[in-house]
């Protein structure tokens, strides 16, 4: 579905990713894992067109996504989740979701996806006329995850969804993207440093260190690795 090959991202001269190659076939669920700095939103900026590499080849559905329109990039079926939540507070919950809906999958599914997103986050359907920038730091991730949803994707990427998070509320996001991938049949791609967590959900991992890919396998030969254990597992 999707291919990465030897991509080159540079800020002011400085490389953010340098010969980085990465693929996600259909139906999978890979986590990209890291330390701050290492380009993992770097890499998903890339993908969804905010940022423009210096080299390399990005495949999705065997079209050039490098030659495409970042607009364009989400009407192919990709969502992109960023760090953050980025919200419109001053809109509503409701109102953030149909932002969500533009795409043309977006609309065509709207009642089904507003279901799916009422279905997995029942706190967004008892707020759904709330101010998004009155919600609490988990509720603000749901929504964000839903606005995602809401463009009824193919491929839903998700950039450090248990940021500032209390554990348990971490914990029950983790487990609704489990969800959606399990039961929705969503290709996801994670872009986390809970990597304990992030592994623990995955098909396939990566692990980038300062711009270049160091580690990658399957889940149980990332959890197995004496590097992967002693560096980010505390083991």
């Amino acid at each position: 579905m999707l291919r990465i090959e030897s991509l080159e991202v540079a800020y002011g001269g400085l490389r953010a990713l340098d010969g980085v190659s990465i693929e996600v076939a259909q139906g999978q669920f890979v986590a990209v894992v890291g330390p701050n700095g290492a380009g993992k939103t770097t890499l998903f900026r890339a993908i969804s067109g905010t940022v423009s590499p210096a080299g390399g080849r990005i495949s999705y559905d065997g079209h050039d996504l490098l030659a495409l329109p970042a607009a364009r990039r989400a009407h192919m079926g990709i969502a992109h989740v960023p760090e953050g939540r980025q919200m419109f507070p001053s809109m509503t919950v409701f109102e953030n979701l149909e932002m969500g809906a533009y795409t043309d999958a977006g609309r065509a599914r709207w009642r089904e996806t507003l279901e799916l997103v009422f279905q997995l986050f029942p706190v967004l359907q008892e707020r759904k006329g709330q101010l998004a920038g009155t919600l609490s730091g988990g509720e603000q991730q749901m929504l964000a995850i839903g606005r995602g949803l809401a463009s009824a994707p193919r491929l839903l990427m998700l950039d450090e969804p248990s940021m500032g998070l209390a554990p348990a509320v971490a914990d029950t996001i983790f487990e609704r993207i489990q969800q959606i991938h399990r039961e929705h049949g969503i290709t996801v791609l994670l872009v986390e440093q809970r990597v304990a967590e992030a592994l623990e959900s995955c098909d396939l991992g990566y692990v980038l260190e300062t711009g270049h890919v160091v580690m990658q396998g399957t889940h149980d030969a990332l959890i197995a690795d004496e590097r992967v254990k002693k560096a980010y597992l505390g083991l």
